[in-house]
Protein backbone atom coordinates (compact mmCIF):
# COMPACT_ATOMS: atom_id res chain seq x y z
CA UNK A 1 0.00 0.00 0.00
CA UNK A 2 1.56 3.30 -1.09
CA UNK A 3 1.18 6.52 0.86
CA UNK A 4 2.05 9.79 -0.88
CA UNK A 5 1.03 12.17 1.90
CA UNK A 6 4.60 13.05 2.81
CA UNK A 7 8.10 12.59 1.51
CA UNK A 8 10.65 11.06 3.88
CA UNK A 9 12.08 13.61 6.31
CA UNK A 10 15.61 14.67 5.39
CA UNK A 11 17.58 16.06 8.31
CA UNK A 12 20.60 18.26 7.59
CA UNK A 13 19.18 20.28 4.71
CA UNK A 14 17.56 23.13 6.66
CA UNK A 15 18.65 24.23 10.17
CA UNK A 16 15.30 25.93 10.71
CA UNK A 17 13.31 22.82 9.79
CA UNK A 18 15.64 20.57 11.78
CA UNK A 19 15.16 22.74 14.88
CA UNK A 20 11.36 22.53 14.54
CA UNK A 21 11.62 18.78 13.93
CA UNK A 22 13.74 18.37 17.10
CA UNK A 23 11.36 20.60 19.05
CA UNK A 24 8.51 18.32 17.91
CA UNK A 25 10.13 15.33 19.64
CA UNK A 26 11.04 17.35 22.72
CA UNK A 27 7.55 18.82 23.12
CA UNK A 28 6.04 15.35 22.88
CA UNK A 29 8.61 13.92 25.33
CA UNK A 30 9.74 11.49 22.64
CA UNK A 31 13.38 12.46 22.25
CA UNK A 32 15.62 9.49 23.18
CA UNK A 33 18.48 11.79 24.22
CA UNK A 34 16.29 13.81 26.59
CA UNK A 35 14.33 10.78 27.88
CA UNK A 36 16.70 7.80 27.44
CA UNK A 37 14.97 5.60 30.03
CA UNK A 38 11.51 6.08 28.54
CA UNK A 39 11.97 6.35 24.79
CA UNK A 40 13.10 3.27 22.88
CA UNK A 41 16.59 3.25 21.41
CA UNK A 42 17.10 3.37 17.65
CA UNK A 43 17.87 -0.37 17.70
CA UNK A 44 14.69 -1.19 19.62
CA UNK A 45 12.54 0.86 17.22
CA UNK A 46 14.12 -1.04 14.32
CA UNK A 47 12.66 -4.26 15.74
CA UNK A 48 9.35 -2.83 14.52
CA UNK A 49 10.00 -0.02 12.02
CA UNK A 50 12.23 -0.71 9.03
CA UNK A 51 14.90 2.00 8.79
CA UNK A 52 15.17 3.78 5.45
CA UNK A 53 17.72 6.45 4.64
CA UNK A 54 18.31 7.15 8.31
CA UNK A 55 14.82 8.59 8.73
CA UNK A 56 13.52 9.09 12.26
CA UNK A 57 10.21 7.43 13.15
CA UNK A 58 7.33 9.50 14.50
CA UNK A 59 4.15 7.97 16.02
CA UNK A 60 1.38 9.69 14.08
CA UNK A 61 -0.15 9.64 10.62
CA UNK A 62 1.52 11.46 7.75
CA UNK A 63 -1.43 13.85 7.63
CA UNK A 64 -0.99 14.78 11.30
CA UNK A 65 2.77 15.14 10.96
CA UNK A 66 2.37 17.37 7.91
CA UNK A 67 -0.11 19.56 9.80
CA UNK A 68 2.26 19.97 12.75
CA UNK A 69 5.37 20.60 10.65
CA UNK A 70 3.58 23.19 8.51
CA UNK A 71 3.61 25.63 11.47
CA UNK A 72 0.33 27.03 10.12
CA UNK A 73 -1.80 25.48 12.88
CA UNK A 74 -4.39 24.25 10.34
CA UNK A 75 -8.05 23.63 11.12
CA UNK A 76 -7.48 19.86 11.01
CA UNK A 77 -5.05 20.07 13.95
CA UNK A 78 -7.26 22.46 15.91
CA UNK A 79 -10.25 20.13 15.48
CA UNK A 80 -8.27 17.16 16.75
CA UNK A 81 -7.17 19.12 19.80
CA UNK A 82 -10.77 20.15 20.43
CA UNK A 83 -11.92 16.52 20.20
CA UNK A 84 -9.41 15.61 22.91
CA UNK A 85 -10.64 18.41 25.14
CA UNK A 86 -14.26 17.39 24.58
CA UNK A 87 -13.52 13.79 25.61
CA UNK A 88 -11.77 14.82 28.82
CA UNK A 89 -14.49 17.35 29.70
CA UNK A 90 -17.14 14.72 28.97
CA UNK A 91 -15.37 12.30 31.31
CA UNK A 92 -15.40 14.94 34.07
CA UNK A 93 -19.14 15.53 33.60
CA UNK A 94 -19.77 11.80 33.59
CA UNK A 95 -17.74 10.88 36.67
CA UNK A 96 -17.49 13.94 38.93
CA UNK A 97 -20.75 14.81 40.73
CA UNK A 98 -19.46 17.51 43.07
CA UNK A 99 -20.16 20.92 41.53
CA UNK A 100 -16.99 22.44 42.99
CA UNK A 101 -14.74 19.54 41.94
CA UNK A 102 -16.34 19.47 38.50
CA UNK A 103 -15.72 23.16 37.86
CA UNK A 104 -12.25 23.05 39.41
CA UNK A 105 -11.14 20.15 37.23
CA UNK A 106 -12.56 21.71 34.07
CA UNK A 107 -10.80 24.99 34.79
CA UNK A 108 -7.52 23.19 35.52
CA UNK A 109 -7.74 21.07 32.40
CA UNK A 110 -8.56 24.13 30.26
CA UNK A 111 -5.57 26.06 31.63
CA UNK A 112 -3.25 23.15 30.89
CA UNK A 113 -4.88 22.61 27.51
CA UNK A 114 -4.45 26.23 26.41
CA UNK A 115 -0.82 26.17 27.49
CA UNK A 116 0.01 22.88 25.77
CA UNK A 117 -1.49 23.68 22.37
CA UNK A 118 0.07 27.12 21.92
CA UNK A 119 2.88 25.98 19.62
CA UNK A 120 0.86 23.36 17.75
CA UNK A 121 3.72 20.89 18.28
CA UNK A 122 1.83 18.32 20.36
CA UNK A 123 0.47 15.16 18.79
CA UNK A 124 -3.20 15.08 19.91
CA UNK A 125 -2.82 11.63 21.48
CA UNK A 126 0.08 12.92 23.60
CA UNK A 127 -2.09 15.87 24.67
CA UNK A 128 -4.83 13.43 25.63
CA UNK A 129 -2.44 11.41 27.78
CA UNK A 130 -1.26 14.57 29.56
CA UNK A 131 -4.79 15.75 30.35
CA UNK A 132 -5.92 12.27 31.34
CA UNK A 133 -3.01 11.99 33.82
CA UNK A 134 -4.10 15.28 35.41
CA UNK A 135 -7.60 13.86 35.86
CA UNK A 136 -6.24 10.69 37.47
CA UNK A 137 -3.84 12.50 39.79
CA UNK A 138 -6.50 14.93 41.04
CA UNK A 139 -9.33 12.39 41.47
CA UNK A 140 -7.34 9.26 42.46
CA UNK A 141 -9.71 7.21 40.30
CA UNK A 142 -7.57 4.32 39.04
CA UNK A 143 -9.79 2.98 36.26
CA UNK A 144 -12.49 5.58 35.50
CA UNK A 145 -14.55 3.50 33.09
CA UNK A 146 -14.09 0.14 34.80
CA UNK A 147 -17.78 -0.48 35.51
CA UNK A 148 -18.88 0.75 32.08
CA UNK A 149 -16.40 -1.58 30.41
CA UNK A 150 -17.62 -4.51 32.50
CA UNK A 151 -21.26 -3.80 31.62
CA UNK A 152 -20.56 -3.60 27.88
CA UNK A 153 -18.45 -6.75 27.92
CA UNK A 154 -21.16 -8.69 29.75
CA UNK A 155 -23.80 -7.55 27.28
CA UNK A 156 -21.68 -8.54 24.29
CA UNK A 157 -20.70 -11.86 25.90
CA UNK A 158 -24.38 -12.68 26.48
CA UNK A 159 -24.99 -11.88 22.82
CA UNK A 160 -22.09 -14.07 21.63
CA UNK A 161 -23.09 -17.00 23.89
CA UNK A 162 -26.79 -16.88 23.06
CA UNK A 163 -28.60 -19.81 21.47
CA UNK A 164 -29.70 -17.49 18.67
CA UNK A 165 -26.09 -16.66 17.83
CA UNK A 166 -25.11 -20.32 17.93
CA UNK A 167 -27.97 -21.17 15.60
CA UNK A 168 -27.10 -18.33 13.22
CA UNK A 169 -23.41 -19.28 13.08
CA UNK A 170 -24.27 -22.87 12.19
CA UNK A 171 -26.93 -22.24 9.56
CA UNK A 172 -25.79 -23.03 6.05
CA UNK A 173 -28.34 -21.01 4.04
CA UNK A 174 -26.78 -20.25 0.65
CA UNK A 175 -23.19 -20.20 1.93
CA UNK A 176 -22.22 -23.60 0.53
CA UNK A 177 -22.88 -23.78 -3.16
CA UNK A 178 -21.16 -25.62 -5.99
CA UNK A 179 -19.46 -28.06 -3.64
CA UNK A 180 -20.20 -31.18 -5.67
CA UNK A 181 -16.65 -31.37 -7.02
CA UNK A 182 -14.91 -30.42 -3.75
CA UNK A 183 -13.10 -32.87 -1.50
CA UNK A 184 -14.01 -33.22 2.17
CA UNK A 185 -10.80 -31.38 3.02
CA UNK A 186 -11.77 -28.48 0.77
CA UNK A 187 -15.29 -28.39 2.18
CA UNK A 188 -13.95 -28.27 5.72
CA UNK A 189 -11.70 -25.37 4.72
CA UNK A 190 -14.62 -23.56 3.15
CA UNK A 191 -16.72 -24.03 6.30
CA UNK A 192 -13.93 -22.58 8.45
CA UNK A 193 -13.62 -19.59 6.12
CA UNK A 194 -17.38 -18.97 6.29
CA UNK A 195 -17.39 -19.08 10.09
CA UNK A 196 -14.33 -16.84 10.31
CA UNK A 197 -15.87 -14.20 8.05
CA UNK A 198 -19.14 -14.34 9.97
CA UNK A 199 -17.29 -13.76 13.22
CA UNK A 200 -15.47 -10.81 11.66
CA UNK A 201 -18.76 -9.10 10.80
CA UNK A 202 -19.73 -9.20 14.48
CA UNK A 203 -17.14 -6.48 15.04
CA UNK A 204 -19.83 -4.05 13.87
CA UNK A 205 -21.70 -4.88 17.11
CA UNK A 206 -18.83 -3.81 19.35
CA UNK A 207 -20.66 -0.98 21.07
CA UNK A 208 -23.57 -0.14 23.31
CA UNK A 209 -25.11 1.62 20.34
CA UNK A 210 -25.29 -1.65 18.45
CA UNK A 211 -26.80 -3.42 21.46
CA UNK A 212 -29.02 -0.68 22.86
CA UNK A 213 -31.25 -2.90 24.91
CA UNK A 214 -30.78 -6.16 26.69
CA UNK A 215 -32.65 -8.12 24.02
CA UNK A 216 -30.58 -10.50 21.92
CA UNK A 217 -30.95 -9.65 18.21
CA UNK A 218 -33.26 -11.93 16.29
CA UNK A 219 -32.02 -14.71 14.02
CA UNK A 220 -32.82 -12.64 10.94
CA UNK A 221 -31.03 -9.62 12.36
CA UNK A 222 -27.90 -11.68 13.03
CA UNK A 223 -28.04 -13.11 9.49
CA UNK A 224 -28.20 -9.54 8.24
CA UNK A 225 -25.11 -8.71 10.30
CA UNK A 226 -23.30 -11.62 8.63
CA UNK A 227 -23.86 -9.91 5.28
CA UNK A 228 -22.14 -6.71 6.40
CA UNK A 229 -20.08 -5.36 3.47
CA UNK A 230 -16.32 -5.77 3.88
CA UNK A 231 -14.07 -3.49 1.88
CA UNK A 232 -10.35 -2.86 1.68
CA UNK A 233 -7.33 -4.80 0.46
CA UNK A 234 -6.80 -6.69 3.72
CA UNK A 235 -9.54 -9.32 3.59
CA UNK A 236 -7.57 -11.81 1.47
CA UNK A 237 -4.42 -11.70 3.67
CA UNK A 238 -6.63 -12.04 6.74
CA UNK A 239 -8.63 -14.94 5.33
CA UNK A 240 -5.37 -16.65 4.33
CA UNK A 241 -4.79 -17.28 8.05
CA UNK A 242 -7.59 -19.85 7.92
CA UNK A 243 -5.51 -22.00 5.58
CA UNK A 244 -1.98 -21.13 6.74
CA UNK A 245 0.10 -23.41 8.90
CA UNK A 246 0.78 -22.27 12.44
CA UNK A 247 1.50 -18.57 12.56
CA UNK A 248 2.45 -16.32 15.46
CA UNK A 249 0.01 -13.41 15.42
CA UNK A 250 0.28 -10.21 17.45
CA UNK A 251 -3.23 -8.80 18.00
CA UNK A 252 -3.26 -5.14 19.04
CA UNK A 253 -6.43 -4.61 21.06
CA UNK A 254 -8.12 -1.22 21.13
CA UNK A 255 -11.35 -0.19 22.85
CA UNK A 256 -12.56 -2.37 25.72
CA UNK A 257 -16.01 -2.73 24.18
CA UNK A 258 -14.36 -4.53 21.25
CA UNK A 259 -12.34 -6.99 23.29
CA UNK A 260 -14.94 -9.76 23.72
CA UNK A 261 -15.57 -10.19 20.00
CA UNK A 262 -11.86 -9.72 19.29
CA UNK A 263 -11.08 -12.54 21.70
CA UNK A 264 -13.65 -14.86 20.11
CA UNK A 265 -11.92 -14.28 16.76
CA UNK A 266 -8.50 -14.77 18.38
CA UNK A 267 -9.73 -18.00 19.96
CA UNK A 268 -11.01 -19.19 16.59
CA UNK A 269 -7.54 -18.60 15.12
CA UNK A 270 -5.95 -20.33 18.11
CA UNK A 271 -8.20 -23.35 17.60
CA UNK A 272 -6.82 -23.55 14.05
CA UNK A 273 -3.35 -23.94 15.57
CA UNK A 274 -2.11 -20.35 15.49
CA UNK A 275 -0.49 -18.66 18.49
CA UNK A 276 -2.18 -15.33 19.21
CA UNK A 277 -0.46 -12.79 21.43
CA UNK A 278 -3.12 -10.35 22.60
CA UNK A 279 -1.62 -6.94 23.44
CA UNK A 280 -3.42 -4.56 25.82
CA UNK A 281 -2.53 -1.36 27.66
CA UNK A 282 -0.27 -1.43 30.70
CA UNK A 283 -2.54 0.91 32.69
CA UNK A 284 -6.12 2.18 32.33
CA UNK A 285 -6.54 4.75 29.57
CA UNK A 286 -10.09 5.95 28.87
CA UNK A 287 -12.05 2.97 27.54
CA UNK A 288 -9.15 1.04 26.08
CA UNK A 289 -8.66 -2.48 27.41
CA UNK A 290 -5.79 -2.79 29.90
CA UNK A 291 -4.10 -5.45 32.02
CA UNK A 292 -6.21 -4.46 35.03
CA UNK A 293 -9.39 -5.25 33.06
CA UNK A 294 -8.15 -8.78 32.38
CA UNK A 295 -7.84 -9.33 36.15
CA UNK A 296 -11.00 -7.60 37.42
CA UNK A 297 -13.64 -8.04 34.70
CA UNK A 298 -15.37 -11.41 35.33
CA UNK A 299 -16.10 -11.80 31.62
CA UNK A 300 -12.46 -11.35 30.60
CA UNK A 301 -11.19 -13.44 33.52
CA UNK A 302 -13.32 -16.34 32.29
CA UNK A 303 -12.40 -15.94 28.61
CA UNK A 304 -8.68 -15.76 29.43
CA UNK A 305 -8.58 -18.43 32.16
CA UNK A 306 -6.38 -20.69 30.01
CA UNK A 307 -4.28 -17.92 28.46
CA UNK A 308 -0.62 -17.41 29.34
CA UNK A 309 0.19 -13.93 30.66
CA UNK A 310 3.59 -12.48 29.82
CA UNK A 311 4.52 -10.11 32.64
CA UNK A 312 8.25 -9.62 31.95
CA UNK A 313 8.99 -6.15 30.56
CA UNK A 314 12.43 -7.03 29.16
CA UNK A 315 12.15 -10.67 28.09
CA UNK A 316 15.10 -12.09 26.13
CA UNK A 317 14.79 -13.75 22.75
CA UNK A 318 15.73 -17.13 24.26
CA UNK A 319 13.01 -16.94 26.88
CA UNK A 320 10.45 -15.62 24.40
CA UNK A 321 11.11 -18.47 21.97
CA UNK A 322 10.83 -21.00 24.78
CA UNK A 323 7.59 -19.38 25.94
CA UNK A 324 5.99 -19.45 22.49
CA UNK A 325 6.88 -23.13 22.15
CA UNK A 326 4.48 -23.98 24.98
CA UNK A 327 1.20 -25.71 24.23
CA UNK A 328 -0.69 -22.48 24.96
CA UNK A 329 -2.27 -20.79 21.95
CA UNK A 330 -3.40 -17.51 23.49
CA UNK A 331 -1.03 -15.16 25.28
CA UNK A 332 -1.69 -11.79 26.88
CA UNK A 333 0.92 -9.05 27.09
CA UNK A 334 0.98 -5.36 27.92
CA UNK A 335 2.43 -2.97 25.34
CA UNK A 336 3.95 -1.06 28.25
CA UNK A 337 2.05 2.20 27.66
CA UNK A 338 -0.98 4.19 28.74
CA UNK A 339 -1.94 5.92 25.49
CA UNK A 340 -2.82 5.27 21.87
CA UNK A 341 -0.34 3.02 20.05
CA UNK A 342 3.12 4.59 20.35
CA UNK A 343 5.97 2.39 19.17
CA UNK A 344 8.54 4.81 20.63
CA UNK A 345 7.39 4.03 24.17
CA UNK A 346 6.45 0.34 24.11
CA UNK A 347 8.25 -2.17 26.32
CA UNK A 348 11.25 -4.23 25.27
CA UNK A 349 9.09 -7.35 25.48
CA UNK A 350 6.48 -5.89 23.13
CA UNK A 351 9.20 -4.84 20.67
CA UNK A 352 10.70 -8.34 20.64
CA UNK A 353 7.28 -9.94 20.17
CA UNK A 354 6.58 -7.57 17.27
CA UNK A 355 9.79 -8.70 15.61
CA UNK A 356 9.30 -12.42 16.28
CA UNK A 357 5.70 -12.85 15.10
CA UNK A 358 4.57 -13.59 11.54
CA UNK A 359 1.76 -11.06 11.33
CA UNK A 360 0.30 -8.08 13.22
CA UNK A 361 -3.45 -7.52 13.38
CA UNK A 362 -4.31 -4.01 14.56
CA UNK A 363 -7.73 -2.70 15.56
CA UNK A 364 -9.42 0.63 15.12
CA UNK A 365 -8.99 3.88 13.21
CA UNK A 366 -6.34 5.33 15.52
CA UNK A 367 -4.05 2.35 14.88
CA UNK A 368 -4.85 2.51 11.17
CA UNK A 369 -3.63 6.10 11.09
CA UNK A 370 -0.29 5.14 12.63
CA UNK A 371 0.35 1.84 10.89
CA UNK A 372 -1.43 2.01 7.53
CA UNK A 373 -1.86 5.74 6.85
CA UNK A 374 1.85 6.36 7.25
CA UNK A 375 4.70 6.16 4.78
CA UNK A 376 6.75 4.17 7.29
CA UNK A 377 7.20 0.48 6.56
CA UNK A 378 7.40 -2.18 9.24
CA UNK A 379 9.13 -5.46 9.95
CA UNK A 380 5.85 -7.38 9.84
CA UNK A 381 2.80 -7.59 7.61
CA UNK A 382 0.15 -5.32 9.11
CA UNK A 383 -3.60 -5.96 8.84
CA UNK A 384 -5.95 -3.34 10.26
CA UNK A 385 -9.60 -4.00 11.06
CA UNK A 386 -11.74 -0.93 11.65
CA UNK A 387 -15.24 0.37 11.05
CA UNK A 388 -16.19 2.74 8.25
CA UNK A 389 -19.74 3.79 9.03
CA UNK A 390 -21.69 0.51 8.92
CA UNK A 391 -19.06 -1.36 6.96
CA UNK A 392 -15.96 -3.28 7.89
CA UNK A 393 -12.75 -1.82 6.50
CA UNK A 394 -9.82 -4.24 6.41
CA UNK A 395 -6.57 -2.78 5.12
CA UNK A 396 -3.14 -4.28 4.59
CA UNK A 397 0.45 -3.09 4.51
CA UNK A 398 3.09 -5.72 3.64
CA UNK A 399 6.35 -5.74 5.58
CA UNK A 400 9.32 -4.02 4.02
CA UNK A 401 10.88 -6.34 1.42
CA UNK A 402 14.35 -5.53 2.74
CA UNK A 403 13.66 -6.83 6.24
CA UNK A 404 15.63 -9.97 7.06
CA UNK A 405 14.22 -12.17 9.77
CA UNK A 406 15.90 -15.17 11.30
CA UNK A 407 13.28 -17.40 12.83
CA UNK A 408 14.22 -19.64 15.74
CA UNK A 409 14.06 -22.55 13.28
CA UNK A 410 16.55 -20.80 10.98
CA UNK A 411 18.90 -20.22 13.90
CA UNK A 412 18.50 -23.78 15.18
CA UNK A 413 19.38 -25.12 11.72
CA UNK A 414 22.50 -22.94 11.59
CA UNK A 415 23.45 -24.11 15.09
CA UNK A 416 22.97 -27.75 14.12
CA UNK A 417 25.19 -27.30 11.05
CA UNK A 418 27.98 -26.05 13.32
CA UNK A 419 27.38 -28.91 15.75
CA UNK A 420 27.69 -31.38 12.85
CA UNK A 421 31.10 -29.87 12.04
CA UNK A 422 32.15 -30.23 15.69
CA UNK A 423 30.98 -33.84 15.77
CA UNK A 424 32.87 -34.59 12.56
CA UNK A 425 36.04 -33.03 14.02
CA UNK A 426 35.69 -35.14 17.17
CA UNK A 427 35.41 -38.29 15.07
CA UNK A 428 38.76 -37.34 13.51
CA UNK A 429 40.24 -37.14 17.04
CA UNK A 430 40.58 -33.38 16.77
CA UNK A 431 40.35 -31.05 19.76
CA UNK A 432 37.37 -28.71 19.54
CA UNK A 433 37.85 -25.15 20.77
CA UNK A 434 35.27 -22.41 21.04
CA UNK A 435 36.73 -18.91 20.97
CA UNK A 436 34.71 -16.16 22.68
CA UNK A 437 35.79 -12.60 22.06
CA UNK A 438 34.75 -9.03 21.44
CA UNK A 439 32.63 -8.56 18.31
CA UNK A 440 30.27 -5.65 18.84
CA UNK A 441 31.12 -4.40 22.32
CA UNK A 442 32.94 -1.36 20.96
CA UNK A 443 30.25 0.51 18.97
CA UNK A 444 31.18 1.01 15.31
CA UNK A 445 34.17 -1.36 15.42
CA UNK A 446 32.60 -4.68 14.38
CA UNK A 447 34.77 -5.10 11.25
CA UNK A 448 37.95 -4.41 13.24
CA UNK A 449 36.84 -6.85 15.97
CA UNK A 450 36.23 -9.60 13.40
CA UNK A 451 39.67 -9.02 11.88
CA UNK A 452 41.34 -9.19 15.32
CA UNK A 453 39.57 -12.46 16.14
CA UNK A 454 40.26 -14.11 12.77
CA UNK A 455 43.93 -13.10 12.83
CA UNK A 456 44.48 -14.65 16.26
CA UNK A 457 42.56 -17.83 15.40
CA UNK A 458 44.70 -18.23 12.25
CA UNK A 459 47.74 -17.89 14.50
CA UNK A 460 46.43 -20.64 16.81
CA UNK A 461 45.79 -22.92 13.84
CA UNK A 462 49.35 -22.47 12.56
CA UNK A 463 50.97 -23.28 15.90
CA UNK A 464 48.67 -26.23 16.79
CA UNK A 465 47.84 -29.50 15.09
CA UNK A 466 44.51 -31.31 15.04
CA UNK A 467 42.70 -28.27 16.45
CA UNK A 468 39.19 -27.34 15.25
CA UNK A 469 38.40 -23.78 16.31
CA UNK A 470 34.97 -22.20 16.05
CA UNK A 471 35.35 -18.59 14.97
CA UNK A 472 32.05 -16.81 15.83
CA UNK A 473 32.87 -13.87 13.55
CA UNK A 474 32.53 -16.16 10.50
CA UNK A 475 28.88 -16.84 11.21
CA UNK A 476 27.50 -13.31 11.46
CA UNK A 477 25.02 -12.50 8.67
CA UNK A 478 23.34 -9.18 7.79
CA UNK A 479 20.08 -8.86 9.69
CA UNK A 480 21.31 -10.74 12.77
CA UNK A 481 21.18 -8.90 16.06
CA UNK A 482 22.68 -9.85 19.41
CA UNK A 483 19.55 -11.81 20.39
CA UNK A 484 19.81 -13.96 17.26
CA UNK A 485 23.50 -14.67 17.79
CA UNK A 486 23.15 -15.54 21.48
CA UNK A 487 20.24 -17.87 20.75
CA UNK A 488 22.23 -19.70 18.06
CA UNK A 489 25.48 -19.88 20.02
CA UNK A 490 23.89 -21.16 23.21
CA UNK A 491 22.61 -24.19 21.30
CA UNK A 492 26.13 -24.82 19.99
CA UNK A 493 27.78 -24.23 23.33
CA UNK A 494 25.53 -26.65 25.20
CA UNK A 495 26.11 -29.42 22.65
CA UNK A 496 28.81 -31.08 24.87
CA UNK A 497 31.37 -31.18 22.01
CA UNK A 498 33.61 -28.36 23.28
CA UNK A 499 36.98 -29.50 24.72
CA UNK A 500 38.49 -26.04 25.25
CA UNK A 501 36.55 -22.83 25.68
CA UNK A 502 38.94 -19.92 25.26
CA UNK A 503 37.94 -16.38 26.22
CA UNK A 504 39.84 -13.55 24.54
CA UNK A 505 42.55 -11.84 26.62
CA UNK A 506 44.24 -8.46 26.16
CA UNK A 507 47.38 -10.40 25.16
CA UNK A 508 45.39 -12.10 22.38
CA UNK A 509 44.34 -8.68 21.07
CA UNK A 510 47.89 -7.34 21.33
CA UNK A 511 49.22 -10.38 19.45
CA UNK A 512 46.67 -9.86 16.65
CA UNK A 513 47.74 -6.27 16.07
CA UNK A 514 51.38 -7.38 16.16
CA UNK A 515 50.64 -10.02 13.51
CA UNK A 516 48.97 -7.28 11.41
CA UNK A 517 52.08 -5.09 11.92
CA UNK A 518 49.99 -2.43 13.65
CA UNK A 519 50.10 -0.68 16.98
CA UNK A 520 47.19 -1.29 19.34
CA UNK A 521 44.71 1.63 18.92
CA UNK A 522 43.64 3.49 22.10
CA UNK A 523 40.13 2.01 22.12
CA UNK A 524 41.58 -1.52 22.18
CA UNK A 525 44.26 -1.05 24.84
CA UNK A 526 43.52 -3.22 27.88
CA UNK A 527 40.37 -4.67 26.36
CA UNK A 528 39.54 -8.36 26.74
CA UNK A 529 36.47 -10.61 26.77
CA UNK A 530 35.36 -9.21 30.15
CA UNK A 531 34.48 -6.02 28.24
CA UNK A 532 32.01 -7.94 26.10
CA UNK A 533 28.37 -8.38 27.09
CA UNK A 534 28.12 -11.54 24.98
CA UNK A 535 31.25 -13.04 26.55
CA UNK A 536 29.92 -12.27 30.03
CA UNK A 537 26.72 -14.13 29.23
CA UNK A 538 28.76 -16.93 27.64
CA UNK A 539 30.92 -17.26 30.74
CA UNK A 540 27.77 -18.02 32.73
CA UNK A 541 26.86 -20.64 30.14
CA UNK A 542 30.41 -22.02 30.23
CA UNK A 543 30.13 -22.53 33.97
CA UNK A 544 26.92 -24.50 33.48
CA UNK A 545 28.49 -26.57 30.70
CA UNK A 546 31.57 -27.32 32.83
CA UNK A 547 29.36 -28.71 35.57
CA UNK A 548 28.01 -31.21 33.03
CA UNK A 549 31.41 -31.76 31.46
CA UNK A 550 34.15 -31.25 34.12
CA UNK A 551 36.86 -32.15 31.59
CA UNK A 552 36.15 -29.07 29.49
CA UNK A 553 39.01 -26.57 29.91
CA UNK A 554 38.35 -22.85 30.41
CA UNK A 555 41.10 -20.44 29.32
CA UNK A 556 40.99 -16.66 29.65
CA UNK A 557 40.56 -13.84 32.18
CA UNK A 558 39.67 -14.86 35.72
CA UNK A 559 36.01 -15.40 36.48
CA UNK A 560 35.78 -12.54 38.98
CA UNK A 561 36.54 -10.01 36.21
CA UNK A 562 33.36 -10.89 34.30
CA UNK A 563 31.31 -8.39 36.25
CA UNK A 564 31.19 -5.14 34.30
CA UNK A 565 28.64 -6.12 31.65
CA UNK A 566 25.10 -7.36 32.14
CA UNK A 567 22.57 -7.23 29.29
CA UNK A 568 22.62 -6.05 25.70
CA UNK A 569 21.06 -2.74 24.85
CA UNK A 570 17.91 -3.83 23.00
CA UNK A 571 18.85 -4.88 19.47
CA UNK A 572 22.47 -3.79 20.03
CA UNK A 573 25.75 -5.64 19.95
CA UNK A 574 26.95 -3.76 23.04
CA UNK A 575 25.90 -3.36 26.66
CA UNK A 576 22.97 -1.17 27.66
CA UNK A 577 25.31 0.83 29.91
CA UNK A 578 27.35 1.82 26.85
CA UNK A 579 24.17 2.87 25.06
CA UNK A 580 23.25 5.09 28.02
CA UNK A 581 26.68 6.66 28.39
Amino acid sequence: MKNKEIRPVRVGESPDFDAWFTAFFLKNSLDPFAYPTKVGSKEQIEFMVYPENGERYFPCSDKMFKAIMSRKYPRFLKNRYQQVLNRIMGMIDELIDSEYDNKFLKALIKIKYDDDIQTGLLIPSRLEKKLYKIFLSRTHIENPYSEDKKAVNKKIKDFIDSDTMEKALNQIDDSLQNIKDLSLFEIRGKIKAIEFQRRLTLITQNSLGALKNSDIPSLNKIKKIFKTPIKGDGLLPLMALVKDRKQKILWLADESCEVVIDLTIAKFLADLGHAVIFAVKESPFLKKVCIADTRTDPVLVKILENAHFIYEKTISKNNLVKLLKHDKNIYVVSDGTRESLNLLLVSTTFSRIFKEVDCVISRGKAQKERLIDSHFRFTQNIINISLDKNQLLITYKPKHPGFIKFSHKDLEEKANEIIDQMESAKKKSMTVMFYSGIIGSIPGKIDVAKKIMSTFIDYLHKKSSDLFIINPSFYYEPGMDADDLMYMWEIVQRSSYIDIWRFQTSDDIGKSFSLMNKKVPPEWIGKDSTYSTGCTIEMRIAQDVQKENPEMQLIGPSLDKFMRRNEYGVGSMYDQRLADS
